[in-house]
């Protein structure tokens, strides 16, 4: 059983969910196919007795109590009825078991997405930096839904080929097994060619699903950096990568449809034969044993063609359900790899009731991905409550990583994180979060309202609030100025506003946070320096007795800082007021003085 294993996240709870649906299709594939040879059988009978008055083959009890009906058991018009309340009860019976598959396969997969959505939210921030978000997009939709028509198409269809084949193959050695054996001749043929077609087809499904996977990722990529492309016009460059990348998918599609398309062509013809090998030797079998003790009757050759013909259909059929169940498997074994990625953990107590409003201590904090000190090395400084901490240094000095550290993006690999007293890794992951408001440089906009974005932290905050935190961030007179003002609908990732517009927006919703620890992660970079004075001016009002994280460039907003971190290949090299520090030879006065003769040659930093 250990090769099921691999489904248990995943596709066994979700078909669990779903299971009083398929136990419901499967009685009605069972009533339906009861249905359908009860019509067999009254075809066969309305044949042999009613037409030409020889002994129909169907059960002895059931044939005298026919026969005790004297000529109401003769009747055309009864045959009919007959014939027509099995059919119309295989009808039922086929809707009832559409009906219920599908209902039971839009609930596992409802189940299905919710589980991964659930998943994907539980992973630790580092799995997303090394998955593409395409291929995630991909899976969570296209795998999930061949999953899902895999279920809704093949799986109870399993179920009525077994019954049919059973059933089938018990009526016709019931009324002769050498006539039974010649019409399942072919069986073997189908059922291996169909189990050796599924050996060899599965690794072009996979080919397939990787491929349309690639194009999903492409199309993302080009629409997310939309910009990029247009800026440096690179749009046929992207078209002649998708073409690429689309005709490899077409290539491979088309190969799988011709191995598709020699299958079901090949098994067709199969079947066709068997149809016709179960007519021409059952004709031989009438005419043979005409006149004996047990004839072989017109009745029992329709019969045998109706058997037949439902036998094997069924089993050649079994070729699409294995290959159906080879693409359901590949996507199955892509949606378990999402499912088998290591949870976020608590690496501590995970307390939910710590006090967040007091000093933050890094003592000797060290953090690398391939080291354990390649980005991040013995880090030690202390934040007061209620300080403004400027943080400087040059691109890939480990700026944005300390932060991230302190909300716990990334577990550091040496020393200690502290606020109030507590270590990091002792608090909840929710609770440090919640009380840790960051602003990144490219900010994040949804697709909606700018009133729903702003408000997106705090959705129960008062108009009132909404106003505070906008007029807070610089930003409250320019929505006005919009038609639709705070209801104004920005496009995705916000490309209807302007970078600087983008930042102010996303200053305001950390606002809403009201969080004690505010994380401001070089997102003034695109407003202009008196912007950039005035937000400063009303987070130090706003703020009280938080503490401020800035990372900038610009000395102009670093300098009312009260203490700066200055930053360099991963280490702290300076640590000050800015008076101090632009007293003191070191990066800091270097780059003062490169902003400043910028700023005296008209190219302000």
């Amino acid at each position: 059983m250990k090769k099921y294993d691999r489904y248990k996240p995943l596709f066994l709870p979700a078909l669990k969910g779903a299971g009083k649906y398929f136990l419901l299709s499967a009685v009605e594939v069972v009533l339906a196919i009861f249905a359908l040879y009860c019509a067999s059988i009254v075809t066969s009978y309305t044949l042999d007795w009613v037409l030409l008055g020889q002994n129909p083959s169907i059960p002895a009890p059931l044939f005298q109590w026919l026969k005790s009906l004297g000529p109401l058991g003769r009747s055309y018009w009864l045959c009919g009825l007959a014939f027509l309340l099995f059919t119309m009860l295989n009808g039922l019976f086929t809707l009832l078991r559409r009906t219920h598959v599908a209902k039971g396969a839009e609930h596992m997969a409802k189940v299905m997405r919710d589980t991964l959505y659930r998943k994907l939210n539980a992973v630790p921030y580092d799995y997303h930096k090394h998955v593409s978000t395409g291929d995630l997009v991909q899976r969570c939709t296209s795998d999930v839904d061949t999953v899902r028509k895999f279920v809704t198409n093949q799986l109870i269809e399993i179920v009525r080929v077994i019954v049919m084949f059973v059933v089938a193959a018990a009526l016709m050695f019931a009324i002769r097994w050498e006539m039974a054996l010649i019409s399942m001749a072919v069986m073997p043929i189908l059922t291996v060619s169909s189990f050796l077609y599924f050996r060899y087809v599965r690794k072009y499904f996979t080919e397939v699903d990787e491929a349309e996977g690639a194009l999903s990722t492409a199309v993302q990529e080009n629409l997310t950096g939309v910009r990029v492309v247009r800026a440096f016009g690179q749009q046929r460059a992207e078209y002649d990568k998708f073409t690429r990348l689309n005709q490899d998918f077409c290539k491979k599609n088309i190969r799988l449809v011709k191995l598709l398309g020699l299958y079901w062509g090949s098994s067709d013809a199969i079947g066709y034969l068997q149809i016709a090998l179960s007519l021409v030797l059952g004709v031989l079998f009438y005419v043979k044993t005409r006149g004996t003790a047990h004839p072989f009757s017109l009745g029992d050759i329709y019969l045998f063609l109706a058997l037949t013909s439902r036998l094997t259909w069924p089993v050649r059929q079994l070729g699409r359900v294995l290959a159906d169940m080879g693409k359901a498997t590949v996507s199955l074994d892509r949606l378990n790899e999402i499912m088998n990625a290591d949870n976020e953990t608590e690496p501590g107590k995970a307390k939910t009731n710590c006090d967040l409003n007091g000093d933050i201590v890094f003592t000797d904090v060290t953090f690398g991905y391939d080291k354990p000190n390649d980005v991040l090395d013995g880090i030690s400084f202390t934040a007061k409550a209620g300080q403004t901490i400027g943080i400087l240094g040059s691109t890939g000095s480990g700026k944005s990583s300390l932060v991230q550290l302190l909300q716990r993006l990334y577990p550091v690999t040496g020393g200690e994180i502290t606020i109030n007293g507590t270590p990091i890794n002792d608090i909840d992951h929710h609770l440090l979060r919640k009380n840790i408001a960051i602003v990144l440089q490219e900010p994040f906009l949804y697709s909606r309202s700018i009133r729903e974005n702003i408000m997106l932290t705090a959705p129960d905050a008062t108009e009132a609030e909404l106003f505070e935190a906008a007029r807070e961030a610089a930003v409250h007179d320019v929505i006005e100025k919009f038609a639709d003002g705070y209801e104004t609908v920005v496009g995705e990732r916000g490309v209807t506003l302007s970078g600087g517009q983008q930042q102010r927006v996303a200053i305001a919703r950390a606002l809403m946070q009201k969080a004690p620890i505010m994380i401001f992660d070089d997102s003034m970079s695109a407003v202009d320096t008196e912007t950039d004075a005035k937000i400063r001016t009303a987070l130090r009002s706003h703020h009280g007795n938080g503490i401020l994280f800035i990372i900038s460039h610009r000395i102009t907003t670093l300098h009312e800082a009260d203490r700066i971190l200055v930053l360099d290949h991963g280490k702290l090299v300076q640590n000050g007021t800015h008076d101090e520090l632009i007293r003191e030879e070191g990066l800091y006065r270097r780059i003062a003085e490169i902003q400043d003769y910028r700023a005296e040659g008209g190219e302000q930093a």
